[in-house]
């Protein structure tokens, strides 16, 4: 950032007065730009034994499987934009269950949350994903997943269907943990 959003001045890059931590400071107006992760909320679809998943038609990781997920927007809860993304990549409707998996990537300034969800219907492609499947346990693309967040909530998935209790899972993806899906971090 150099210029700020308010006034159009100058910023500098400094620990505020009372905080712990550096942040934008326009001197002009007196704005701080604080800067916080992005969430990224979205759904584990299920139809019977089944998981929905969507190849990704966009970078990153374009070809690659994922849970239908995408970033939060403004003025809507976590729980909207879970089925958004779901509509918006799977064209898929979903009963919303419970989230499931709470995802700190605090070294990208992401936080990923999935809740576990019903398919309702039918499902298709959407813009964003180059097909869309249903993939029962042996058949998951493993080698082929976008991301590590993913792979996480499918083996605990699949770990918890057979008690049939799915709690709270929460974690943190480090950067030693992402290298297998982007090499060095």
């Amino acid at each position: 950032m150099n210029f700020c959003s308010q006034c159009g001045e100058k910023v500098r890059f400094a620990i505020p007065e009372g905080d712990d931590r550096p942040r934008y400071l326009c001197d002009a107006c007196g704005t701080i730009h604080y800067q916080n992760p992005r969430i990224v909320a979205g759904t584990l679809p299920v139809s019977g034994t089944k998981v929905l998943l969507c190849k990704r038609a966009i970078s990153p990781r374009k070809g690659y499987w994922t849970l239908p997920a995408g970033y939060m927007e403004n003025a809507e809860t976590t729980q909207q934009a879970a089925m958004r993304e779901t509509r918006e990549e799977a064209h898929a409707e979903v009963m919303l269950g419970d989230l499931y998996t709470l995802i700190d990537l605090p070294h990208i300034n992401q936080v990923y949350m999935i809740f576990r969800a019903e398919l309702t219907g039918g499902f298709s492609a959407g813009v964003e994903s180059l097909e869309v499947a249903l993939f029962d346990e042996h058949e998951i693309p493993w080698d082929a997943l976008a991301f590590s967040t993913i792979e996480r909530t499918l083996r605990h998935f699949y770990n918890d269907r057979p008690q049939d209790h799915f709690p709270l899972r929460t974690s943190t993806i480090t950067p030693e943990d992402r290298e297998r899906y982007f090499g060095s971090a």
